[in-house]
């Protein structure tokens, strides 16, 4: 997949966790449904282990009241896309 198209997704993710905030007194009763399922959806869109171990951090983090305003799906794009360092390999 496109790294934009994982961006968008990323995007369009973090905004649905911040749906619950929208109902008050719903919120609390629809992390209990979205916190599995981005989980889930992290490990899809991003694969291997940075990509398990931010499914589990996602998971935590829409399940735990006051941290849904932390964009995990963004933040994963960034760390892959824009911090994360190739594998340094010396050509002689």
């Amino acid at each position: 997949m496109n790294k934009y198209k994982k961006l968008i997704l990323s995007i369009i993710f973090d905004a649905l966790g911040y749906v619950s905030f929208i109902i008050p007194g719903i919120g609390e009763f629809a992390d209990v449904i979205w916190a599995p399922l981005a989980g889930y959806l992290m490990t899809r869109l991003y694969k291997g282990k940075p990509g398990k171990i931010a499914g589990i951090i996602t998971f935590v983090e829409e399940a735990l009241p006051g941290l849904d305003v932390i964009p995990t799906f963004t933040l994963m794009w960034l760390y892959t896309y824009v911090f994360k360092k190739e594998d340094d390999v010396i050509e002689i």
